[in-house]
Protein backbone atom coordinates (compact mmCIF):
# COMPACT_ATOMS: atom_id res chain seq x y z
CA UNK A 1 0.00 0.00 0.00
CA UNK A 2 1.68 3.99 -0.98
CA UNK A 3 1.74 6.52 1.21
CA UNK A 4 -1.10 8.04 -0.61
CA UNK A 5 -3.46 4.96 -0.59
CA UNK A 6 -5.85 5.14 2.10
CA UNK A 7 -6.87 1.84 3.70
CA UNK A 8 -10.30 0.43 2.31
CA UNK A 9 -12.00 0.50 5.62
CA UNK A 10 -15.47 -0.16 4.31
CA UNK A 11 -13.73 -3.55 2.87
CA UNK A 12 -13.76 -5.18 6.35
CA UNK A 13 -16.24 -3.16 8.64
CA UNK A 14 -19.34 -4.43 5.90
CA UNK A 15 -21.57 -7.15 7.56
CA UNK A 16 -19.93 -6.33 10.66
CA UNK A 17 -21.88 -8.04 13.69
CA UNK A 18 -22.03 -7.44 17.64
CA UNK A 19 -22.77 -9.49 20.79
CA UNK A 20 -24.92 -8.96 23.62
CA UNK A 21 -26.16 -11.05 26.65
CA UNK A 22 -29.88 -12.36 27.43
CA UNK A 23 -29.70 -9.15 29.33
CA UNK A 24 -28.73 -6.52 26.99
CA UNK A 25 -32.33 -5.93 25.68
CA UNK A 26 -33.20 -2.71 26.45
CA UNK A 27 -29.77 -1.84 25.69
CA UNK A 28 -30.28 -3.55 21.72
CA UNK A 29 -32.98 -1.39 21.29
CA UNK A 30 -31.19 1.88 22.65
CA UNK A 31 -28.40 0.86 19.68
CA UNK A 32 -30.84 -0.02 16.81
CA UNK A 33 -30.76 3.29 15.31
CA UNK A 34 -27.25 3.53 15.10
CA UNK A 35 -27.25 -0.26 13.75
CA UNK A 36 -27.65 -1.22 10.08
CA UNK A 37 -31.37 -3.34 9.56
CA UNK A 38 -29.71 -7.13 9.02
CA UNK A 39 -27.22 -6.72 11.00
CA UNK A 40 -25.59 -10.11 12.81
CA UNK A 41 -26.83 -9.62 16.86
CA UNK A 42 -24.96 -12.78 18.74
CA UNK A 43 -26.89 -13.57 21.96
CA UNK A 44 -24.58 -15.38 24.67
CA UNK A 45 -24.90 -18.24 26.36
CA UNK A 46 -23.96 -16.97 29.74
CA UNK A 47 -24.21 -19.57 32.96
CA UNK A 48 -26.44 -17.28 34.94
CA UNK A 49 -28.78 -16.49 32.20
CA UNK A 50 -31.52 -19.40 31.23
CA UNK A 51 -33.21 -20.80 28.17
CA UNK A 52 -36.18 -18.38 27.95
CA UNK A 53 -34.47 -15.73 28.20
CA UNK A 54 -32.33 -16.10 25.85
CA UNK A 55 -34.76 -17.27 23.38
CA UNK A 56 -37.16 -14.00 24.15
CA UNK A 57 -33.95 -11.99 23.64
CA UNK A 58 -33.41 -13.92 20.07
CA UNK A 59 -36.86 -12.54 19.02
CA UNK A 60 -36.28 -9.10 20.56
CA UNK A 61 -33.46 -9.17 17.99
CA UNK A 62 -35.68 -10.18 15.13
CA UNK A 63 -38.03 -8.04 16.02
CA UNK A 64 -36.12 -4.86 15.79
CA UNK A 65 -35.05 -6.05 12.43
CA UNK A 66 -31.82 -7.72 12.93
CA UNK A 67 -30.38 -10.91 12.46
CA UNK A 68 -30.19 -13.35 15.55
CA UNK A 69 -27.20 -15.64 16.15
CA UNK A 70 -27.38 -17.74 19.85
CA UNK A 71 -24.94 -18.99 21.24
CA UNK A 72 -25.26 -22.55 22.39
CA UNK A 73 -22.40 -23.89 25.03
CA UNK A 74 -21.55 -27.42 24.84
CA UNK A 75 -20.68 -27.58 28.58
CA UNK A 76 -23.83 -25.93 30.03
CA UNK A 77 -25.91 -28.53 28.22
CA UNK A 78 -27.21 -30.78 30.88
CA UNK A 79 -28.89 -32.95 28.26
CA UNK A 80 -30.00 -34.16 24.40
CA UNK A 81 -33.50 -33.22 25.47
CA UNK A 82 -32.38 -30.00 26.45
CA UNK A 83 -30.67 -29.19 23.30
CA UNK A 84 -33.46 -30.41 21.32
CA UNK A 85 -35.60 -28.35 23.28
CA UNK A 86 -33.81 -24.79 23.00
CA UNK A 87 -32.70 -25.43 19.29
CA UNK A 88 -36.45 -26.71 18.43
CA UNK A 89 -38.11 -23.34 20.64
CA UNK A 90 -36.07 -21.14 18.24
CA UNK A 91 -36.77 -23.26 15.13
CA UNK A 92 -40.11 -22.24 16.21
CA UNK A 93 -39.87 -18.56 16.73
CA UNK A 94 -37.58 -18.48 13.28
CA UNK A 95 -34.95 -17.66 14.94
CA UNK A 96 -32.62 -20.92 14.55
CA UNK A 97 -31.14 -19.84 11.28
CA UNK A 98 -28.16 -19.21 12.58
CA UNK A 99 -25.98 -20.74 15.35
CA UNK A 100 -22.71 -20.20 17.15
CA UNK A 101 -21.42 -23.03 18.81
CA UNK A 102 -18.85 -23.35 21.32
CA UNK A 103 -17.41 -25.86 24.50
CA UNK A 104 -17.49 -22.63 26.70
CA UNK A 105 -15.80 -21.97 30.45
CA UNK A 106 -16.69 -24.97 32.58
CA UNK A 107 -13.89 -27.14 33.02
CA UNK A 108 -16.33 -30.47 33.25
CA UNK A 109 -19.44 -30.68 30.73
CA UNK A 110 -22.87 -30.55 32.74
CA UNK A 111 -24.14 -33.15 30.07
CA UNK A 112 -23.59 -35.24 27.27
CA UNK A 113 -21.24 -32.71 25.18
CA UNK A 114 -17.14 -32.15 25.41
CA UNK A 115 -17.25 -29.41 22.68
CA UNK A 116 -18.82 -27.49 19.83
CA UNK A 117 -17.82 -30.46 17.78
CA UNK A 118 -19.97 -32.91 19.66
CA UNK A 119 -22.67 -30.46 19.16
CA UNK A 120 -22.54 -29.85 15.09
CA UNK A 121 -22.65 -34.12 14.97
CA UNK A 122 -25.57 -34.48 17.48
CA UNK A 123 -28.01 -34.51 14.60
CA UNK A 124 -30.11 -31.74 16.27
CA UNK A 125 -29.00 -29.04 13.61
CA UNK A 126 -30.29 -29.97 10.37
CA UNK A 127 -33.87 -31.24 12.23
CA UNK A 128 -34.12 -27.88 12.76
CA UNK A 129 -32.81 -26.32 9.38
CA UNK A 130 -30.19 -24.71 10.55
CA UNK A 131 -28.40 -23.04 7.69
CA UNK A 132 -25.22 -22.03 9.39
CA UNK A 133 -22.98 -22.55 12.28
CA UNK A 134 -20.58 -20.21 13.94
CA UNK A 135 -17.08 -21.47 15.41
CA UNK A 136 -14.79 -19.89 17.65
CA UNK A 137 -11.09 -19.06 16.37
CA UNK A 138 -8.16 -17.91 18.54
CA UNK A 139 -5.31 -15.39 15.99
CA UNK A 140 -3.37 -15.10 19.75
CA UNK A 141 -3.79 -18.26 20.92
CA UNK A 142 -5.89 -19.81 24.12
CA UNK A 143 -4.56 -19.34 27.65
CA UNK A 144 -5.36 -23.16 28.63
CA UNK A 145 -4.94 -25.06 25.41
CA UNK A 146 -2.06 -25.60 22.90
CA UNK A 147 -2.20 -24.22 19.37
CA UNK A 148 -1.57 -27.19 18.01
CA UNK A 149 -4.43 -28.74 20.09
CA UNK A 150 -6.60 -25.52 18.82
CA UNK A 151 -5.91 -26.12 15.33
CA UNK A 152 -6.88 -29.90 15.12
CA UNK A 153 -10.33 -28.76 16.58
CA UNK A 154 -10.36 -25.93 13.94
CA UNK A 155 -10.03 -28.49 11.28
CA UNK A 156 -12.34 -31.03 12.90
CA UNK A 157 -15.42 -28.33 13.41
CA UNK A 158 -15.25 -27.18 9.78
CA UNK A 159 -14.80 -31.15 8.41
CA UNK A 160 -18.22 -31.61 10.22
CA UNK A 161 -20.26 -28.66 8.94
CA UNK A 162 -19.24 -29.12 5.55
CA UNK A 163 -20.15 -33.05 6.45
CA UNK A 164 -23.86 -31.55 7.41
CA UNK A 165 -23.70 -29.61 4.18
CA UNK A 166 -24.90 -26.23 5.92
CA UNK A 167 -22.83 -23.10 5.79
CA UNK A 168 -20.02 -22.16 8.51
CA UNK A 169 -18.22 -19.10 9.57
CA UNK A 170 -15.35 -18.22 11.86
CA UNK A 171 -15.62 -15.88 14.75
CA UNK A 172 -12.80 -14.98 15.97
CA UNK A 173 -11.53 -14.33 20.08
CA UNK A 174 -10.50 -10.37 20.67
CA UNK A 175 -7.67 -9.51 19.64
CA UNK A 176 -5.45 -6.34 19.35
CA UNK A 177 -2.61 -7.79 17.47
CA UNK A 178 -3.07 -7.01 13.12
CA UNK A 179 -0.24 -9.07 12.47
CA UNK A 180 -1.47 -11.73 14.34
CA UNK A 181 -4.75 -12.15 12.70
CA UNK A 182 -3.45 -11.79 9.51
CA UNK A 183 -0.73 -14.23 10.15
CA UNK A 184 -3.51 -16.71 11.56
CA UNK A 185 -6.30 -15.20 8.61
CA UNK A 186 -2.99 -17.13 6.54
CA UNK A 187 -2.52 -20.18 8.59
CA UNK A 188 -6.39 -20.77 8.24
CA UNK A 189 -6.09 -20.63 4.22
CA UNK A 190 -3.16 -22.85 3.88
CA UNK A 191 -5.00 -25.37 5.80
CA UNK A 192 -7.49 -25.66 3.18
CA UNK A 193 -10.37 -24.06 5.41
CA UNK A 194 -12.60 -21.51 3.46
CA UNK A 195 -15.44 -20.41 6.00
CA UNK A 196 -15.80 -16.60 6.17
CA UNK A 197 -13.63 -15.48 9.11
CA UNK A 198 -15.40 -12.98 11.63
CA UNK A 199 -12.33 -11.30 13.48
CA UNK A 200 -13.31 -10.63 16.80
CA UNK A 201 -12.19 -6.70 18.03
CA UNK A 202 -13.33 -4.41 21.41
CA UNK A 203 -15.39 -1.96 21.12
CA UNK A 204 -14.85 0.98 22.37
CA UNK A 205 -14.57 0.48 26.28
CA UNK A 206 -12.34 1.77 28.84
CA UNK A 207 -9.02 1.17 29.11
CA UNK A 208 -8.70 0.00 32.71
CA UNK A 209 -11.34 -2.38 31.43
CA UNK A 210 -9.44 -3.84 28.15
CA UNK A 211 -6.56 -4.36 30.37
CA UNK A 212 -8.78 -6.36 32.56
CA UNK A 213 -10.50 -8.73 29.93
CA UNK A 214 -7.33 -9.02 28.17
CA UNK A 215 -6.08 -10.81 30.55
CA UNK A 216 -9.16 -12.74 31.19
CA UNK A 217 -9.26 -14.17 28.36
CA UNK A 218 -4.88 -14.04 27.83
CA UNK A 219 -4.94 -12.15 24.71
CA UNK A 220 -2.05 -9.45 24.78
CA UNK A 221 0.39 -7.43 27.81
CA UNK A 222 -0.68 -4.48 28.90
CA UNK A 223 1.85 -3.09 27.39
CA UNK A 224 1.68 -5.04 24.63
CA UNK A 225 -1.86 -3.41 24.45
CA UNK A 226 -0.46 -0.05 24.68
CA UNK A 227 1.57 0.04 21.94
CA UNK A 228 -1.15 -1.23 19.66
CA UNK A 229 -3.57 1.10 20.63
CA UNK A 230 -1.54 4.23 21.63
CA UNK A 231 -2.17 4.70 24.74
CA UNK A 232 0.46 5.43 27.60
CA UNK A 233 -0.22 2.51 30.96
CA UNK A 234 0.61 5.23 33.19
CA UNK A 235 -2.92 7.05 32.29
CA UNK A 236 -5.34 4.16 32.77
CA UNK A 237 -8.80 6.77 33.08
CA UNK A 238 -9.83 7.45 29.34
CA UNK A 239 -11.34 5.41 26.32
CA UNK A 240 -9.84 3.38 23.40
CA UNK A 241 -10.93 2.30 20.59
CA UNK A 242 -10.53 -0.05 17.82
CA UNK A 243 -9.80 2.91 15.61
CA UNK A 244 -5.50 1.57 14.96
CA UNK A 245 -6.66 -1.99 14.30
CA UNK A 246 -9.40 -1.80 12.12
CA UNK A 247 -7.41 0.35 9.57
CA UNK A 248 -4.72 -1.47 10.08
CA UNK A 249 -6.52 -4.40 9.30
CA UNK A 250 -7.93 -2.94 6.40
CA UNK A 251 -4.28 -2.04 4.96
CA UNK A 252 -3.03 -5.41 4.96
CA UNK A 253 -6.38 -7.44 3.95
CA UNK A 254 -6.81 -9.09 0.54
CA UNK A 255 -8.98 -10.64 -0.79
CA UNK A 256 -7.20 -13.22 -3.02
CA UNK A 257 -5.08 -14.15 -0.16
CA UNK A 258 -7.27 -14.22 3.00
CA UNK A 259 -11.30 -14.74 1.73
CA UNK A 260 -13.98 -13.38 3.13
CA UNK A 261 -13.96 -11.73 6.41
CA UNK A 262 -15.82 -8.91 8.52
CA UNK A 263 -15.63 -7.77 12.36
CA UNK A 264 -16.92 -8.76 15.37
CA UNK A 265 -17.44 -6.63 17.84
CA UNK A 266 -17.29 -7.40 21.64
CA UNK A 267 -19.13 -4.69 23.47
CA UNK A 268 -17.31 -4.15 26.44
CA UNK A 269 -17.83 -0.74 26.60
CA UNK A 270 -21.58 -0.95 25.96
CA UNK A 271 -23.83 -1.98 22.85
CA UNK A 272 -25.04 1.58 22.57
CA UNK A 273 -21.67 3.04 22.71
CA UNK A 274 -20.24 -0.17 20.17
CA UNK A 275 -23.12 0.80 17.68
CA UNK A 276 -22.65 4.69 17.81
CA UNK A 277 -18.80 4.32 17.36
CA UNK A 278 -19.22 2.26 14.07
CA UNK A 279 -21.17 4.74 13.06
CA UNK A 280 -19.19 7.68 13.39
CA UNK A 281 -16.11 5.59 12.39
CA UNK A 282 -17.83 4.62 9.01
CA UNK A 283 -19.01 8.30 8.19
CA UNK A 284 -15.29 9.51 8.77
CA UNK A 285 -13.68 6.87 6.53
CA UNK A 286 -15.67 6.71 4.08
Amino acid sequence: MSATTSPDVESVLAGFSVEMTAKDVEAMLEAAPALPRGTHINVTFLGHEDAPMRRAAAAAVRGAGFEPVPHISARRIPSEDELDAFVGALHEDGNASALFVIAGDPAEPMGPYEGAIDLIRSGVFPRYRVQRIGIGGYPEGHPQIDDATLWSALEGKAAAIAELGIDGEIITQFGFDVDEAISWIEAVRARGIDLPIRIGVPGPAGIKRLINYSRRFGVGTSAGIAKKYGFSITNLLGTAGPDRFIKGLAGAYSSERHGRIALHFYTFGGLRATAEWIAKFRKENA
